[in-house]
Protein backbone atom coordinates (compact mmCIF):
# COMPACT_ATOMS: atom_id res chain seq x y z
CA UNK A 1 0.00 0.00 0.00
CA UNK A 2 1.53 3.76 -1.17
CA UNK A 3 -0.38 6.21 1.48
CA UNK A 4 1.53 8.67 -1.13
CA UNK A 5 -1.07 7.78 -3.70
CA UNK A 6 -4.53 9.74 -3.26
CA UNK A 7 -6.40 8.09 -6.15
CA UNK A 8 -5.67 4.89 -7.70
CA UNK A 9 -7.67 3.71 -11.51
CA UNK A 10 -7.48 0.48 -11.29
CA UNK A 11 -8.34 -1.87 -15.11
CA UNK A 12 -10.74 0.65 -15.79
CA UNK A 13 -13.35 -0.02 -18.99
CA UNK A 14 -16.19 1.42 -20.37
CA UNK A 15 -18.11 0.69 -23.49
CA UNK A 16 -20.82 2.69 -25.63
CA UNK A 17 -22.70 1.53 -28.43
CA UNK A 18 -19.96 0.30 -30.99
CA UNK A 19 -16.79 1.48 -28.90
CA UNK A 20 -14.80 0.66 -26.80
CA UNK A 21 -13.74 3.93 -24.95
CA UNK A 22 -12.06 2.78 -22.18
CA UNK A 23 -9.73 -0.02 -22.13
CA UNK A 24 -8.06 -1.50 -19.11
CA UNK A 25 -7.12 1.76 -17.82
CA UNK A 26 -4.44 2.15 -15.16
CA UNK A 27 -2.94 4.99 -13.53
CA UNK A 28 -2.37 6.88 -10.15
CA UNK A 29 -2.42 10.16 -8.72
CA UNK A 30 -0.28 11.61 -5.79
CA UNK A 31 -0.88 13.79 -2.69
CA UNK A 32 0.22 17.36 -3.53
CA UNK A 33 0.69 16.82 -7.47
CA UNK A 34 -0.09 17.99 -11.00
CA UNK A 35 -1.14 14.80 -13.23
CA UNK A 36 -1.55 15.94 -16.41
CA UNK A 37 -3.46 13.51 -19.11
CA UNK A 38 -2.69 14.07 -22.64
CA UNK A 39 -4.50 12.72 -25.40
CA UNK A 40 -5.93 12.95 -28.71
CA UNK A 41 -9.52 14.25 -28.78
CA UNK A 42 -11.75 11.14 -28.65
CA UNK A 43 -8.73 9.32 -26.85
CA UNK A 44 -11.18 8.65 -23.80
CA UNK A 45 -9.51 11.81 -21.27
CA UNK A 46 -12.88 13.13 -20.76
CA UNK A 47 -14.90 9.66 -20.27
CA UNK A 48 -12.80 8.60 -17.54
CA UNK A 49 -12.42 11.34 -16.16
CA UNK A 50 -16.42 11.55 -16.08
CA UNK A 51 -16.26 8.34 -14.37
CA UNK A 52 -14.05 9.17 -11.46
CA UNK A 53 -16.67 11.45 -11.12
CA UNK A 54 -20.07 9.73 -11.42
CA UNK A 55 -21.14 10.63 -14.62
CA UNK A 56 -20.46 7.53 -16.18
CA UNK A 57 -20.16 3.91 -14.45
CA UNK A 58 -17.46 1.85 -15.60
CA UNK A 59 -18.26 -1.50 -16.98
CA UNK A 60 -15.21 -3.25 -15.08
CA UNK A 61 -12.45 -2.33 -12.98
CA UNK A 62 -11.83 -0.32 -9.41
CA UNK A 63 -11.42 3.52 -8.20
CA UNK A 64 -9.59 3.93 -5.00
CA UNK A 65 -9.20 7.10 -2.94
CA UNK A 66 -6.59 6.09 0.19
CA UNK A 67 -6.13 2.84 -1.61
CA UNK A 68 -9.80 2.12 -0.65
CA UNK A 69 -12.27 0.74 -3.48
CA UNK A 70 -15.40 3.57 -4.19
CA UNK A 71 -18.45 3.08 -5.73
CA UNK A 72 -19.01 6.51 -7.03
CA UNK A 73 -22.70 6.36 -8.23
CA UNK A 74 -23.40 9.78 -9.34
CA UNK A 75 -21.59 13.35 -9.16
CA UNK A 76 -23.22 14.07 -5.49
CA UNK A 77 -21.51 11.15 -4.37
CA UNK A 78 -17.78 12.19 -5.94
CA UNK A 79 -18.36 15.34 -4.01
CA UNK A 80 -19.13 14.18 -0.56
CA UNK A 81 -15.67 11.77 -1.75
CA UNK A 82 -13.68 15.05 -1.82
CA UNK A 83 -13.42 15.28 -5.90
CA UNK A 84 -15.16 18.33 -7.64
CA UNK A 85 -14.65 18.44 -11.58
CA UNK A 86 -14.23 21.68 -13.82
CA UNK A 87 -15.97 20.51 -17.20
CA UNK A 88 -14.24 20.97 -20.77
CA UNK A 89 -17.95 21.77 -21.85
CA UNK A 90 -19.70 24.74 -20.16
CA UNK A 91 -22.77 23.34 -18.76
CA UNK A 92 -24.48 25.94 -17.17
CA UNK A 93 -28.63 27.65 -17.31
CA UNK A 94 -28.27 30.94 -19.03
CA UNK A 95 -30.78 32.43 -16.92
CA UNK A 96 -29.23 31.69 -13.31
CA UNK A 97 -27.96 34.21 -11.75
CA UNK A 98 -23.98 34.13 -10.18
CA UNK A 99 -24.88 33.34 -6.97
CA UNK A 100 -27.86 30.33 -8.14
CA UNK A 101 -24.90 28.99 -10.09
CA UNK A 102 -22.58 28.42 -7.51
CA UNK A 103 -24.37 26.82 -5.34
CA UNK A 104 -26.50 24.67 -7.15
CA UNK A 105 -27.56 21.52 -6.23
CA UNK A 106 -25.67 22.40 -2.58
CA UNK A 107 -28.22 25.23 -0.96
CA UNK A 108 -27.19 26.42 2.15
CA UNK A 109 -30.58 25.97 4.62
CA UNK A 110 -32.26 27.91 7.23
CA UNK A 111 -33.32 26.43 10.60
CA UNK A 112 -36.82 25.84 8.53
CA UNK A 113 -35.25 23.87 6.00
CA UNK A 114 -35.74 27.01 3.74
CA UNK A 115 -33.24 28.07 1.01
CA UNK A 116 -31.08 30.79 2.79
CA UNK A 117 -30.65 33.54 0.40
CA UNK A 118 -28.91 35.90 2.50
CA UNK A 119 -26.04 33.50 3.22
CA UNK A 120 -25.75 32.24 -0.36
CA UNK A 121 -25.16 36.24 -1.19
CA UNK A 122 -23.03 36.44 1.74
CA UNK A 123 -20.93 33.73 0.65
CA UNK A 124 -21.11 34.61 -2.97
CA UNK A 125 -19.65 38.11 -1.91
CA UNK A 126 -17.07 35.90 0.36
CA UNK A 127 -15.72 33.65 -2.59
CA UNK A 128 -15.86 36.88 -5.47
CA UNK A 129 -13.71 39.15 -2.96
CA UNK A 130 -11.51 36.23 -2.29
CA UNK A 131 -10.72 35.68 -5.54
CA UNK A 132 -10.50 39.66 -6.62
CA UNK A 133 -13.71 38.76 -9.22
CA UNK A 134 -15.74 42.07 -9.69
CA UNK A 135 -19.31 40.31 -10.55
CA UNK A 136 -22.37 41.05 -9.37
CA UNK A 137 -24.21 38.40 -7.57
CA UNK A 138 -27.39 39.00 -9.15
CA UNK A 139 -25.84 38.82 -12.51
CA UNK A 140 -27.43 36.04 -14.71
CA UNK A 141 -25.25 34.32 -16.37
CA UNK A 142 -26.58 34.53 -20.30
CA UNK A 143 -25.02 38.05 -19.79
CA UNK A 144 -21.73 36.53 -19.05
CA UNK A 145 -18.92 36.27 -21.78
CA UNK A 146 -17.68 32.49 -21.90
CA UNK A 147 -14.71 34.04 -20.04
CA UNK A 148 -16.50 34.88 -17.43
CA UNK A 149 -18.03 31.59 -16.89
CA UNK A 150 -15.37 29.68 -17.18
CA UNK A 151 -13.52 31.50 -14.01
CA UNK A 152 -16.81 30.94 -12.47
CA UNK A 153 -16.59 27.21 -12.55
CA UNK A 154 -13.32 27.40 -11.77
CA UNK A 155 -14.36 29.08 -8.53
CA UNK A 156 -17.02 26.71 -7.91
CA UNK A 157 -14.80 23.79 -8.15
CA UNK A 158 -12.03 25.34 -6.10
CA UNK A 159 -14.84 26.35 -3.32
CA UNK A 160 -16.04 22.65 -2.44
CA UNK A 161 -12.09 22.56 -0.76
CA UNK A 162 -11.88 19.00 -2.52
CA UNK A 163 -8.95 16.79 -2.00
CA UNK A 164 -9.18 15.96 -5.69
CA UNK A 165 -9.68 18.66 -8.30
CA UNK A 166 -10.63 16.88 -11.85
CA UNK A 167 -9.75 20.54 -14.44
CA UNK A 168 -10.52 19.67 -17.76
CA UNK A 169 -9.50 22.35 -20.23
CA UNK A 170 -9.96 25.29 -17.62
CA UNK A 171 -8.06 27.55 -19.95
CA UNK A 172 -9.74 27.24 -22.97
CA UNK A 173 -11.92 30.16 -23.14
CA UNK A 174 -9.57 32.20 -20.71
CA UNK A 175 -7.60 35.43 -20.91
CA UNK A 176 -3.80 34.65 -20.11
CA UNK A 177 -4.13 36.83 -17.52
CA UNK A 178 -6.63 35.07 -16.06
CA UNK A 179 -4.40 31.61 -17.11
CA UNK A 180 -1.70 33.10 -14.48
CA UNK A 181 -4.51 33.70 -11.58
CA UNK A 182 -5.83 29.99 -12.04
CA UNK A 183 -1.81 28.67 -12.09
CA UNK A 184 -1.29 30.58 -8.70
CA UNK A 185 -4.46 28.92 -7.15
CA UNK A 186 -3.21 25.34 -8.41
CA UNK A 187 0.28 26.27 -6.74
CA UNK A 188 -1.52 27.00 -3.61
CA UNK A 189 -3.92 24.20 -3.93
CA UNK A 190 -0.64 21.71 -4.39
CA UNK A 191 0.97 23.25 -1.32
CA UNK A 192 -1.84 22.28 0.55
CA UNK A 193 -1.99 18.48 -0.31
CA UNK A 194 -4.92 18.76 -3.10
CA UNK A 195 -4.25 16.86 -6.33
CA UNK A 196 -5.38 18.28 -9.55
CA UNK A 197 -5.88 15.87 -12.68
CA UNK A 198 -5.43 18.26 -14.95
CA UNK A 199 -5.86 18.19 -19.15
CA UNK A 200 -4.89 20.48 -21.83
CA UNK A 201 -4.09 20.25 -25.35
CA UNK A 202 -1.36 23.23 -24.67
CA UNK A 203 1.87 22.40 -24.38
CA UNK A 204 3.78 25.12 -22.54
CA UNK A 205 0.92 24.59 -20.12
CA UNK A 206 1.68 21.01 -19.99
CA UNK A 207 5.07 21.24 -19.50
CA UNK A 208 4.64 24.46 -16.84
CA UNK A 209 2.57 23.07 -14.70
CA UNK A 210 2.58 19.40 -14.32
CA UNK A 211 4.26 17.40 -12.19
CA UNK A 212 3.73 13.73 -14.13
CA UNK A 213 2.04 13.32 -17.55
CA UNK A 214 -0.09 10.42 -18.85
CA UNK A 215 -0.59 10.11 -22.25
CA UNK A 216 -3.76 8.37 -23.65
CA UNK A 217 -4.39 7.07 -27.48
CA UNK A 218 -7.48 5.59 -28.60
CA UNK A 219 -8.99 4.37 -25.22
CA UNK A 220 -5.57 3.14 -23.87
CA UNK A 221 -2.42 4.37 -21.46
CA UNK A 222 -0.07 4.66 -23.63
CA UNK A 223 3.20 6.04 -21.34
CA UNK A 224 2.89 7.40 -17.48
CA UNK A 225 5.87 9.85 -16.39
CA UNK A 226 7.80 12.56 -14.48
CA UNK A 227 7.42 15.45 -16.42
CA UNK A 228 11.43 15.82 -16.65
CA UNK A 229 11.56 12.24 -18.50
CA UNK A 230 9.58 13.87 -21.26
CA UNK A 231 10.14 16.77 -23.72
CA UNK A 232 7.04 18.10 -26.26
CA UNK A 233 7.75 16.00 -29.36
CA UNK A 234 7.44 12.94 -27.38
CA UNK A 235 4.09 13.53 -25.83
CA UNK A 236 3.30 14.61 -29.39
CA UNK A 237 4.60 11.94 -31.08
CA UNK A 238 2.33 9.17 -28.41
CA UNK A 239 -0.54 11.17 -28.30
CA UNK A 240 -0.69 10.88 -32.11
CA UNK A 241 0.72 7.88 -32.52
CA UNK A 242 3.00 9.56 -35.47
CA UNK A 243 5.46 12.62 -36.08
CA UNK A 244 3.43 16.03 -36.09
CA UNK A 245 5.39 18.82 -37.42
CA UNK A 246 4.61 21.55 -34.97
CA UNK A 247 4.00 24.50 -37.64
CA UNK A 248 1.54 24.40 -40.28
CA UNK A 249 2.90 25.46 -43.77
CA UNK A 250 0.73 28.18 -44.67
CA UNK A 251 0.30 28.18 -48.46
CA UNK A 252 0.15 31.07 -51.11
CA UNK A 253 -3.15 31.40 -51.93
CA UNK A 254 -3.96 33.75 -55.18
CA UNK A 255 -6.72 36.06 -53.95
CA UNK A 256 -9.90 36.81 -55.85
CA UNK A 257 -12.50 39.86 -55.61
CA UNK A 258 -13.27 41.27 -52.25
CA UNK A 259 -16.66 39.27 -51.05
CA UNK A 260 -17.29 41.14 -48.08
CA UNK A 261 -17.23 44.48 -47.05
CA UNK A 262 -18.07 46.27 -43.04
CA UNK A 263 -18.26 49.97 -43.19
CA UNK A 264 -18.89 51.84 -39.43
CA UNK A 265 -20.69 48.94 -38.15
CA UNK A 266 -21.86 49.86 -34.47
CA UNK A 267 -23.85 48.28 -31.82
CA UNK A 268 -23.29 51.14 -29.03
CA UNK A 269 -21.84 49.74 -25.89
CA UNK A 270 -20.02 46.80 -27.58
CA UNK A 271 -18.29 48.00 -30.79
CA UNK A 272 -18.35 51.43 -33.00
CA UNK A 273 -16.97 52.33 -36.23
CA UNK A 274 -15.86 48.73 -37.09
CA UNK A 275 -14.41 49.29 -41.33
CA UNK A 276 -12.79 45.92 -42.99
CA UNK A 277 -13.23 43.48 -45.94
CA UNK A 278 -12.48 40.20 -46.96
CA UNK A 279 -11.38 39.26 -50.40
CA UNK A 280 -12.05 35.28 -52.09
CA UNK A 281 -9.77 32.97 -50.79
CA UNK A 282 -8.71 35.16 -47.93
CA UNK A 283 -8.30 34.05 -44.13
CA UNK A 284 -8.66 37.43 -42.37
CA UNK A 285 -7.44 37.04 -38.48
CA UNK A 286 -9.34 38.88 -35.84
CA UNK A 287 -7.08 39.27 -32.75
CA UNK A 288 -7.39 41.07 -29.28
CA UNK A 289 -8.04 40.79 -25.67
CA UNK A 290 -11.33 39.05 -24.40
CA UNK A 291 -14.01 41.80 -24.53
CA UNK A 292 -12.43 43.66 -27.00
CA UNK A 293 -15.50 43.18 -28.99
CA UNK A 294 -14.05 40.80 -31.95
CA UNK A 295 -17.37 37.80 -30.85
CA UNK A 296 -19.95 40.74 -30.61
CA UNK A 297 -19.03 42.14 -34.36
CA UNK A 298 -19.15 38.68 -35.78
CA UNK A 299 -22.65 37.78 -33.66
CA UNK A 300 -23.60 40.71 -35.13
CA UNK A 301 -22.58 40.33 -38.80
CA UNK A 302 -24.49 36.83 -38.29
CA UNK A 303 -27.70 38.10 -37.29
CA UNK A 304 -27.65 36.68 -33.51
CA UNK A 305 -27.80 40.22 -32.57
CA UNK A 306 -28.50 43.11 -33.85
CA UNK A 307 -26.22 46.40 -35.22
CA UNK A 308 -27.34 50.20 -34.97
CA UNK A 309 -25.74 51.42 -37.77
CA UNK A 310 -23.24 50.76 -40.61
CA UNK A 311 -23.31 48.86 -43.67
CA UNK A 312 -22.60 45.01 -44.56
CA UNK A 313 -21.83 44.75 -48.56
CA UNK A 314 -22.01 41.11 -50.20
CA UNK A 315 -20.41 40.83 -53.19
CA UNK A 316 -20.83 44.75 -53.89
CA UNK A 317 -24.76 44.51 -52.71
CA UNK A 318 -25.34 46.56 -49.43
CA UNK A 319 -27.41 43.67 -47.18
CA UNK A 320 -29.23 43.91 -44.26
CA UNK A 321 -29.19 41.41 -42.15
CA UNK A 322 -31.77 40.86 -39.10
CA UNK A 323 -31.31 36.83 -38.58
CA UNK A 324 -29.37 33.52 -38.78
CA UNK A 325 -31.48 32.54 -41.81
CA UNK A 326 -31.14 35.79 -43.71
CA UNK A 327 -27.09 35.30 -42.70
CA UNK A 328 -27.26 31.63 -44.11
CA UNK A 329 -29.50 32.74 -47.20
CA UNK A 330 -26.15 35.12 -48.25
CA UNK A 331 -24.33 32.82 -48.02
CA UNK A 332 -22.32 33.53 -45.20
CA UNK A 333 -21.90 31.48 -41.98
CA UNK A 334 -20.67 31.17 -38.47
CA UNK A 335 -19.11 28.64 -36.07
CA UNK A 336 -19.66 29.75 -32.43
CA UNK A 337 -16.95 29.70 -29.76
CA UNK A 338 -19.69 28.53 -27.19
CA UNK A 339 -20.52 25.45 -29.67
CA UNK A 340 -22.54 24.01 -26.77
CA UNK A 341 -24.83 26.38 -26.45
CA UNK A 342 -25.27 27.86 -30.33
CA UNK A 343 -23.58 25.50 -32.57
CA UNK A 344 -25.18 21.47 -31.42
CA UNK A 345 -27.83 19.97 -30.20
CA UNK A 346 -27.14 18.15 -27.60
CA UNK A 347 -29.97 15.22 -27.81
CA UNK A 348 -29.69 14.75 -31.69
CA UNK A 349 -27.34 12.11 -33.61
CA UNK A 350 -24.57 13.49 -35.47
CA UNK A 351 -26.85 13.14 -38.96
CA UNK A 352 -29.32 15.32 -37.69
CA UNK A 353 -26.59 18.11 -36.36
CA UNK A 354 -25.18 17.72 -39.90
CA UNK A 355 -28.36 18.50 -41.93
CA UNK A 356 -30.00 20.91 -40.07
CA UNK A 357 -29.06 23.54 -41.65
CA UNK A 358 -30.20 22.74 -45.29
CA UNK A 359 -33.08 20.70 -44.06
CA UNK A 360 -34.59 21.94 -48.08
CA UNK A 361 -31.64 19.88 -49.45
CA UNK A 362 -33.34 16.69 -48.13
CA UNK A 363 -36.80 17.35 -47.60
CA UNK A 364 -39.24 17.79 -51.00
CA UNK A 365 -41.94 16.05 -52.62
CA UNK A 366 -43.42 15.68 -49.39
CA UNK A 367 -41.02 13.71 -47.93
CA UNK A 368 -37.09 13.44 -46.43
CA UNK A 369 -34.59 11.78 -48.74
CA UNK A 370 -33.08 9.83 -46.56
CA UNK A 371 -30.51 7.87 -48.89
CA UNK A 372 -29.09 11.78 -50.17
CA UNK A 373 -29.18 13.15 -46.35
CA UNK A 374 -27.32 9.82 -45.26
CA UNK A 375 -24.68 10.07 -48.11
CA UNK A 376 -24.13 13.86 -47.62
CA UNK A 377 -23.60 13.31 -43.57
CA UNK A 378 -21.04 10.31 -44.51
CA UNK A 379 -19.35 12.20 -47.19
CA UNK A 380 -18.42 15.22 -45.29
CA UNK A 381 -17.97 13.72 -41.79
CA UNK A 382 -15.13 11.55 -43.39
CA UNK A 383 -13.67 14.73 -45.28
CA UNK A 384 -13.54 16.42 -41.97
CA UNK A 385 -12.18 12.97 -40.14
CA UNK A 386 -15.49 13.15 -37.51
CA UNK A 387 -14.73 10.34 -35.30
CA UNK A 388 -18.22 8.79 -34.17
CA UNK A 389 -19.28 5.16 -33.99
CA UNK A 390 -22.02 6.23 -35.84
CA UNK A 391 -23.78 9.08 -37.85
CA UNK A 392 -26.88 7.68 -35.57
CA UNK A 393 -25.15 8.47 -32.46
CA UNK A 394 -25.82 11.30 -29.94
CA UNK A 395 -23.62 14.20 -30.93
CA UNK A 396 -23.47 15.15 -27.33
CA UNK A 397 -21.60 11.34 -26.90
CA UNK A 398 -18.33 12.91 -29.06
CA UNK A 399 -15.34 14.60 -27.12
CA UNK A 400 -15.35 18.36 -27.69
CA UNK A 401 -13.28 18.60 -30.89
CA UNK A 402 -15.18 15.71 -32.83
CA UNK A 403 -18.44 17.82 -32.19
CA UNK A 404 -16.43 21.08 -33.83
CA UNK A 405 -15.62 19.29 -36.78
CA UNK A 406 -19.58 18.39 -36.68
CA UNK A 407 -20.20 22.06 -36.73
CA UNK A 408 -18.20 22.34 -39.64
CA UNK A 409 -19.37 19.51 -41.46
CA UNK A 410 -23.41 21.34 -40.93
CA UNK A 411 -21.62 24.47 -42.35
CA UNK A 412 -20.00 22.87 -45.41
CA UNK A 413 -23.62 21.40 -46.37
CA UNK A 414 -24.74 24.92 -47.52
CA UNK A 415 -22.30 25.68 -49.81
CA UNK A 416 -21.45 28.67 -47.74
CA UNK A 417 -18.78 31.82 -49.36
CA UNK A 418 -18.22 33.34 -46.16
CA UNK A 419 -16.84 31.59 -42.81
CA UNK A 420 -16.51 33.31 -39.51
CA UNK A 421 -14.51 30.70 -37.21
CA UNK A 422 -14.38 32.27 -34.35
CA UNK A 423 -11.95 30.22 -31.73
CA UNK A 424 -12.47 26.96 -34.28
CA UNK A 425 -9.47 25.17 -32.71
CA UNK A 426 -11.14 26.03 -28.90
CA UNK A 427 -9.96 22.87 -27.02
CA UNK A 428 -8.73 20.88 -29.72
CA UNK A 429 -6.01 18.76 -29.82
CA UNK A 430 -2.33 19.41 -31.73
CA UNK A 431 -3.46 16.52 -34.11
CA UNK A 432 -7.03 18.25 -35.13
CA UNK A 433 -5.57 21.56 -35.01
CA UNK A 434 -3.88 20.41 -38.08
CA UNK A 435 -6.85 18.90 -39.64
CA UNK A 436 -8.72 22.25 -39.20
CA UNK A 437 -6.14 24.13 -40.98
CA UNK A 438 -5.59 22.08 -43.52
CA UNK A 439 -9.82 22.40 -44.19
CA UNK A 440 -9.43 26.39 -44.39
CA UNK A 441 -6.88 26.44 -46.45
CA UNK A 442 -8.91 24.33 -48.48
CA UNK A 443 -11.68 26.29 -48.13
CA UNK A 444 -9.55 29.40 -49.31
CA UNK A 445 -8.52 28.01 -52.29
CA UNK A 446 -12.11 27.28 -53.39
CA UNK A 447 -12.57 30.67 -52.82
CA UNK A 448 -14.21 31.19 -50.07
CA UNK A 449 -13.55 34.02 -47.59
CA UNK A 450 -12.54 33.25 -44.24
CA UNK A 451 -12.71 35.07 -41.31
CA UNK A 452 -10.90 33.90 -37.98
CA UNK A 453 -11.38 34.92 -34.68
CA UNK A 454 -8.84 33.80 -32.11
CA UNK A 455 -7.23 33.86 -29.10
CA UNK A 456 -3.89 32.04 -29.99
CA UNK A 457 -1.63 34.63 -31.77
CA UNK A 458 0.82 32.42 -33.41
CA UNK A 459 -1.69 30.53 -34.55
CA UNK A 460 -3.35 33.95 -36.82
CA UNK A 461 0.29 34.92 -37.84
CA UNK A 462 0.30 31.07 -38.77
CA UNK A 463 -2.79 30.92 -40.69
CA UNK A 464 -3.43 34.73 -41.99
CA UNK A 465 -3.11 37.03 -44.78
CA UNK A 466 -4.10 40.45 -42.88
CA UNK A 467 -5.14 40.59 -39.01
CA UNK A 468 -7.21 42.98 -37.87
CA UNK A 469 -6.85 44.41 -34.09
CA UNK A 470 -9.44 45.12 -31.63
CA UNK A 471 -9.38 46.99 -28.82
CA UNK A 472 -12.12 48.35 -26.94
CA UNK A 473 -15.04 47.36 -29.03
CA UNK A 474 -12.93 49.38 -31.59
CA UNK A 475 -10.44 48.39 -34.85
CA UNK A 476 -7.06 49.56 -33.44
CA UNK A 477 -4.93 48.25 -36.23
CA UNK A 478 -4.43 46.14 -39.48
CA UNK A 479 -1.02 44.19 -40.06
CA UNK A 480 -0.30 42.30 -43.38
CA UNK A 481 1.31 39.35 -43.30
CA UNK A 482 5.38 40.70 -43.75
CA UNK A 483 4.09 43.21 -41.12
CA UNK A 484 2.86 40.31 -38.65
CA UNK A 485 4.54 40.31 -34.99
CA UNK A 486 3.50 39.13 -31.36
CA UNK A 487 4.60 42.10 -29.92
CA UNK A 488 3.03 44.65 -32.36
CA UNK A 489 -0.42 42.53 -32.03
CA UNK A 490 -0.48 43.04 -28.38
CA UNK A 491 0.67 46.83 -28.94
CA UNK A 492 -2.76 47.76 -30.74
CA UNK A 493 -4.37 44.94 -28.61
CA UNK A 494 -3.56 46.82 -24.85
CA UNK A 495 -4.66 50.01 -27.33
CA UNK A 496 -0.72 51.42 -26.72
CA UNK A 497 -0.71 51.97 -30.60
CA UNK A 498 -3.01 52.56 -33.11
CA UNK A 499 -2.92 53.01 -37.09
Amino acid sequence: MNLDIKLRVSNVEKFFPGVKALDKINFAVRKGTVHVICGENGAGKSTLMKVINGIYKQDSGQILIDEKVVDIKNPIEARSLGISMIFQELNYMPEMTIEESLFVGNWPRDRYGKVDWKEIRKRTLALLEKENLNYAPETKLKDLTVSDIQMLEILKAISYNSDIIIMDEPTSAITQKEVEVLFKKINELRERGTCIIYISHKMDEIFRIADEITVFRDGCVVDSRPKENYDMETVITQMVGRKVESIFQKEDIELGEQVLQVKGLTNAGKFKNVNFEVRKGEIVGFAGLMGAGRTEVMRALFGLDEYQSGDVIIKDKKVHIKSVSDSIDKKMVMLSEDRRRFGIIPVRSVRENVSLSSLKKFIYGGRLHADIENQTVEDLCKKMNVKTPSYETSIEALSGGNQQKVILSKWMVTDPDILILDEPTRGIDVGAKHEIYKLMTMLAKQGKAVIMVSSELPELIMMCDRIYVMAKGEITGMLTRDEFTQEKIMAYATATKTQ
